[in-house]
């Protein structure tokens, strides 16, 4: 037994990199190739430093130049190298010439593995900090299929090297989480970060796939992102699977409607569509170059204590069976939402939202924090010829319609708000449906879950039934009563 001191605390040990390959070196089964593209072979280099790897690695490369780089993985459409395309390409030749010069009959207990990354570091003049995708493909056993991680990673530091240094570590982690924390994906996120600090690198996408991730759904795994701070911001496809924020945002315009969606109800279609057609209008937007993004702050996840998972998925596959793209951010101001558009797209932006979030934005407490206070986030918000789409509020006692017009704001930020409503940054929606104006989130949750009749009126077409079937936001139906 090891000695212990009297005053001895428990503590998580975290393993060395050095310990992790190791572990994967002395495995006479584990046995793959790496091929990394952008920024040294960086993490294959721990894997010879460490010893004992000529039992692990088949071969191992670094396909720099384009022309050898298209010879070998083929050219991409867009003539992009640092894509997931690319990667998953890396990831298929290379598995595929394992298997086609490792026979199986001589060796029938090998675990194939494929390790790829192609990234891009920070430029000379340290203006573009660098990204990149790094993935791996691998068997737990022999007669199973591939499983697959790939995650994309934005760089953080300042320096080449470091950068390199910081993947290096990354790739091992990677690979160590593979093939010994499989079983607890959620721990594998986290374990991506050991000896390496969040503020070195952001991880913004991930999804897991294959027969020991079947179970795992990646749009939880987003939530584990921001929930962890590993990034501030993910996003999923109507699909499920999570996708690259400056993919879908790249070069685009972003129409953005933050809510609860606890459930979606058909005022929040109201709103989406009324101003979508307004943001359509608009003078460069076009319907083929928009995008609008459905976005819940884990903030509000978090309105009622811990973050309920399960809430989170339901509320995820309402939205998704209406097929739109959503997104989870760490943003509770709005100007911070829309500096985060701004990394990825020069286009114009609208912000959707109802009259008591317009008066919030117009609230001075949010904006203590910067030495600016509220002039700065409104330089931040509405510097990019940002619009508001304001849906009307109706008082459940006197039926009176709010707008822009007559809304109340503080006296001291009254002339402010003047000055933004008539240059026409606040624009009214005027088509609203009023004979949905008293549906409220917080009454539809309640009838579902007793089951009260009437809560399918409140929901868009078609979502009642995915509520009824799954069973989500505690739905339980009522039991019939027998007759007698």
């Amino acid at each position: 037994m090891p000695i212990t001191i009297m005053g001895d605390k428990e503590f998580e040990s975290i393993p060395t990199i050095n310990t992790k390959v190791l572990r994967i070196n002395l495995n006479e089964n584990i046995y793959g190739t790496f091929s990394e593209i952008g920024a040294g072979q960086e993490t294959v280099r721990n894997f010879f430093r460490a010893g004992g790897a000529s039992g692990t690695i088949a071969k191992t490369m670094s396909a720099y130049d384009k022309n050898f780089s298209d010879a070998i993985y083929g050219a991409e459409d867009d003539k992009r190298y640092v894509t997931e395309a690319r990667l998953k390409r890396m990831l298929s030749h290379e598995m595929n010439l394992i298997e086609e010069r490792i026979d199986r009959k001589k060796h029938p207990n090998k675990l194939f593995f494929s390790f790829a990354n192609t990234v891009a570091t920070i430029d000379f003049a340290k203006k573009y900090k660098g990204h990149g995708w790094v993935g791996i493909r691998y068997q737990v056993t022999p007669e199973e299929d591939y499983n697959e991680i790939i995650l994309h990673v934005r760089f953080h530091e300042n320096d080449a090297r470091l950068q390199q240094n910081t993947l290096g570590t990354l790739g091992v982690n990677l690979i160590h989480g593979a093939y010994y924390k499989y079983d607890s994906p959620k721990k594998l996120l986290r374990y991506l970060y050991d000896h390496i600090d969040k503020e070195q690198i952001e991880i913004d996408t991930i999804n897991f796939s294959g027969p020991r991730f079947k179970e795992v759904d990646n749009r939880l795994m987003s939530l584990q992102l921001v929930k962890n701070g590993m990034t501030k911001a993910v996003m999923f496809a109507p699909d499920g699977n999570n996708v690259l924020p400056a993919k879908v945002l790249y070069r685009k315009n972003v129409l953005a409607l933050r809510g609860s969606f606890r459930p979606v109800t058909k005022v929040n279609m109201d709103i989406y569509k009324n101003s979508m057609e307004l943001f359509l209008a608009e003078k460069r937007v076009k319907k083929e170059n928009t995008m609008c993004i459905f976005e819940i702050t884990l903030s509000n996840l978090r309105s009622e204590g811990e973050i309920d998972e399960k809430d989170f998925m339901d509320r995820a596959k309402l939205l998704c069976s209406l097929g739109h793209t959503v997104m989870i951010s760490n943003f509770q101001e709005y100007y911070k939402l829309v500096e985060y558009f701004s990394r990825y797209t020069k286009q114009r932006m609208g912000l959707a939202m109802g009259v008591s979030n317009l008066v919030d934005i117009f609230d001075e407490k949010y904006y203590r924090h910067l030495s600016g206070g509220i002039l700065e986030a409104f330089g931040k918000l509405f510097f990019k010829d940002l619009k508001v789409y304001l849906y009307p509020w109706k008082d459940e006692k006197t039926d009176e319609i709010t707008n822009s017009d007559n809304l109340k704001v503080h006296p001291r930020m009254k002339e402010l708000y003047k000055f933004f409503k008539y240059n026409g940054k606040v624009v009214d929606i005027k088509d609203y449906d009023p004979s949905i104006m008293d549906i409220y989130s917080r009454e539809a949750l309640q009838m579902i879950a007793n089951d009260t009749e009437g809560w399918e009126e409140m929901l868009p077409e078609n979502t009642a039934s995915l509520v009824r079937e799954q069973h989500l936001f505690g739905f339980k139906p009522k039991e019939k009563k027998q007759e007698a």
